[in-house]
């Protein structure tokens, strides 16, 4: 061999030792942390919370227009990785969005992916809440590459059946609860008093059966979302109005082939038959119950909930 092909040799394995090691300080552990970055419209906030070698879990929350705050029991879970809570623009922590151009599907998945590719984020698992569900499925569609495994919480996959079964919970309620609702969403009075109360009622136990506990969050610069749940949302959780008034994925379900969860309340206004219904759709997926929970199952039964969400972690570990 001459002294060129060695050199040519050596120049080849140095070039490959160059990008190996390269990729390895790609993936250096992601440490806790919190911080901002920059979207279309303004700033996302987000926090890594615990560190250790299990698959990074991307929070996606609820509303839409709600914060993370409902995820913060996961804090004390004890998960040996790290986990990433982060509000939607126009949510929480983050900055304000007034501009209703931006309150779109696709801007949210496009703050996830950022968030994502600032974060370096490979093999996680993805974890979403009721809108948060809507979001992660949207997410999955386009990026499926990086997704090891899914948690869907409390899911939205149809607005006619999320309707439908709305329907179903409000022939449950009192006679008088059920023509008040019907009677104001007819005329549009949604911000009537006997409306409101209906509301009330209808969360109180299909939402949140169990009192939040008091945080003191006055410290705190928060951006309110309520723009941006009637905008997308609309008024209430049982009638939809705003942009995802046709949103529809279960022809899309079937795509997905990383190991699922669906969780839900025994309460849940995201009924269990839905849930089944669903993980039906889903190849390579389970369902949990969790007992005296409606929607917010974290606050109305903590530990049954971790539980869960601990032993599905579990099965996806490196």
């Amino acid at each position: 061999m001459n002294q060129s092909s060695i050199f040519l040799k050596n120049l080849s394995f140095f070039a490959v030792l160059a990008v190996f090691l390269s990729s390895c300080a790609d993936k250096k552990a992601l440490e806790p942390h919190e911080g901002f970055v920059e979207v279309t419209g303004g700033k996302i906030w987000y926090e890594v919370v615990g560190e250790g070698p299990n698959p990074p879990v991307l929070l996606l929350h609820g509303g839409p227009g709600s914060a993370s705050f409902g995820f913060d029991p996961l804090r004390e879970m004890g998960y040996e990785g790290p986990i990433i809570f982060w509000d939607q623009l126009g949510c929480g922590r983050s900055e304000a969005l007034t501009d209703t151009t931006l309150m779109t599907l696709e801007n949210f998945v496009d703050q996830t992916e950022r968030l994502r590719r600032h974060l370096g984020l490979e093999d996680f698992v993805l974890y979403g809440h009721s809108w948060g569900t809507m979001l992660g499925i949207d997410y999955y569609l386009r990026y499926p590459e990086e997704v090891k495994a899914i948690i869907f919480s409390s899911p939205l996959f149809s607005t006619d059946r999320w309707i439908a079964d709305a329907d179903t919970l409000i022939a449950t309620l009192p006679d008088s609860v059920q023509q008040n609702i019907r009677h104001y969403e007819s005329t549009g009075e949604y911000d009537h008093p006997d409306y409101l109360a209906a509301t009330e009622l209808y969360y109180s136990k299909f939402v949140t059966r169990k009192e939040r506990p008091m945080v003191d969050r006055s410290h705190l610069k928060l951006s309110s979302g309520s723009e941006i749940y009637r905008y997308m949302w609309g008024p209430s959780e049982f009638i939809s109005t705003g942009t995802l008034k046709d949103f529809d994925r279960l022809v899309d379900l079937s795509a997905i082939n990383v190991p699922t969860l669906l969780v839900c309340g025994e309460f849940d206004e995201s009924r269990p038959e839905t849930i089944q219904f669903y993980s039906s759709l889903i190849p390579d997926s389970k369902v949990e119950i969790i007992p005296d929970a409606a929607h917010s199952t974290l606050n109305d039964n903590r530990e049954a909930m971790m539980t869960v969400i601990r032993e599905f972690l579990e099965t996806v570990k490196n």
